[in-house]
């Protein structure tokens, strides 16, 4: 363990024996003959005492020795000692969101009871839904995102630094042959298209990379805009020096959080570089401008760039924040197995307010009047390569609006498995403002709810459960009602 947390155990430690024996700080000061500030500083964690001040605390404080320098901590404190020993306050670079680690302990040392309880509550809730170390980690780099709204200047000046240093023309489709050459010639990549597809259980990974020798395994089902991105991906991490970073994609395991915020650098670089900033805007802006939606126009935008769908989108998160001041809107992916009637939410991000959905460790059933959903069921019974809508969507339960723009695709790799990309744009005066075709009649307005077990929809013909939750609610309401009768009939 490091210094600072093995003084401030033992500050804990010596804080607890010194209440549960009724001693205030002047009380333990007198008993020792240590002064009251030097105590102080103890129990705060900024100073160790020498050896001989020990075992005079453990003489006056009637405490063995061994347990007063023990790492151990009794159960009241040992959910911090966990913290402080799994290092995690370590892991997580706090500084990403303006806190000092110094802060935080302080704040443990000055009320260890109170945080205790709060880390217990945390760690309880973690374990009541499964929440991993993975999960953890990705919640925070998410959090990331959206306090920055999703956009990073710094890395976006590096892609018009790596276009200019290579000569690539971001005006145009940037090919896989073009990145490959330069993964090949200045970055002395081996790049092996046959060798995953001998491996069955891999069959989910599109790339390897072998650091030793600088070899990229790629899969047998990728396609040119996949290629591209892992391509761009590798560019990354050369031309940014990532140093700590993941080897597979899409990742299987990480060591640390370091790792999870790098892959994110990585990939917002290669977004970036294969759908530039200035075109990408250029392309909205014909789309945007327009008194009615121009669903080709849309897709014509989309092809423009060699990625795919979901990279598109994503993209569309970084750049409607800034170029348009549009703010508050959320992303998500689902996926879908033909016929099964399941949905699963994989992956999500929200800007500015805590859009729905918010459901996904309930095990409820998502909402089938989503445009999201609704794409999905569509391509699996007509097999297009790619199935586009648009919704507005009036949720009924939050008093809010959203234009939703989704698309679906066939998932290369697996049989009979699709997957949906959407865009929800909250409906403002902002909004309004920059999309002129937002008053276009023909965009259907559907009344949805998060899940069917939250939803106040009546007579909905596609409801899948109950709405229990809702009527759990309502009922605790009447309840409270009627005791708050009862009591001012009765006082």
């Amino acid at each position: 363990m490091e210094e600072d947390y093995i003084k401030l155990i033992f500050g804990l430690k010596l804080k607890q024996i010194r209440t549960e024996k009724n001693l205030s700080l002047f009380g333990l000061s007198k008993l020792s003959g240590l002064s009251k500030s030097y105590l102080n500083e103890i129990e705060k964690g900024k100073k160790y005492p020498k050896p001989d001040k020990i075992s005079m605390l453990s003489e006056k404080l009637d405490i063995p020795y061994d347990q007063m320098v023990s790492l151990k901590l009794d159960k009241n404190l040992a959910p911090i000692g966990d913290i402080l020993q799994s290092k995690i306050l370590k892991e997580i670079p706090l500084e990403l969101f303006g806190i000092k680690e110094s802060n935080l302990i302080d704040i443990v040392a000055n009320a260890p009871a109170k945080v205790n309880a709060f880390i217990s509550t945390i760690i309880e809730i973690a374990q009541h839904y499964n929440f991993s170390r993975e999960s953890f980690f990705l919640a925070s780099v998410r959090t990331f995102q959206e306090a920055n709204n999703n956009y990073f200047d710094d890395l976006e000046q590096q892609v018009l630094k790596f276009s200019k240093a290579y000569q690539i023309d971001l005006t145009k489709p940037i090919a896989s042959d073009d990145l490959e050459e330069i993964l090949i010639e200045e970055y002395g990549y081996v790049i092996i298209d046959d060798e995953l597809s001998k491996y069955e259980v891999l069959e989910n990974l599109r790339s390897v990379f072998v650091p030793k020798t600088k070899t990229l395994l790629l899969a047998d089902g990728i396609d040119e805009a996949q290629r591209s991105f892992i391509y761009a991906k590798e560019i990354a991490c050369n031309f940014l020096d990532i140093k700590d970073r993941l080897y597979t994609f899409p990742w299987i395991k990480f060591e640390n959080f370091d790792q999870v915020l790098n892959n994110f650098y990585a990939s917002y670089f290669a977004g970036a570089l294969l759908i530039p900033k200035a075109n990408l805007i250029a392309q909205l802006d014909e789309v945007f401008e327009k008194d009615t939606f121009d669903e080709a126009l849309f897709i014509k935008a989309m092809n423009a760039f060699n990625a795919s769908p979901e990279s598109f989108y994503q993209r569309l998160t970084n750049i409607l924040p800034k170029a348009y001041n549009i703010q508050n809107l959320f992303f998500l992916r689902f996926t879908h197995k033909a016929n099964s009637g399941k949905f699963y939410l994989k992956k999500e991000l929200h800007l500015s307010h805590q859009h729905s959905p918010r459901a996904n460790e309930n095990n409820e059933h998502y909402c089938r009047r989503w445009v999201s959903l609704n794409v999905l069921k569509d391509i699996s019974v007509n097999k297009n390569a790619h199935e586009f809508d648009i919704q507005i969507s009036n949720y009924v339960n939050d008093d809010a609006t959203y234009l939703i723009l989704s698309s679906a695709t066939k998932d290369p790799f697996r049989d009979h498995q699709y997957r949906s990309i959407s865009i929800g744009l909250l409906i403002n005066k902002q909004l309004e403002r920059k999309l002129k075709f937002l008053g276009d009649k023909t965009i259907k307005t559907e009344e949805v709810g998060v899940t069917c077990e939250r939803c106040s929809i009546k007579d909905c013909k596609v409801r899948q459960a109950p709405a229990l939750a809702l009527e759990r609610a309502d009922k605790n309401t009447k309840i409270e009602h009627i005791v708050e009768v009862l009591n001012k009939k009765f006082e």
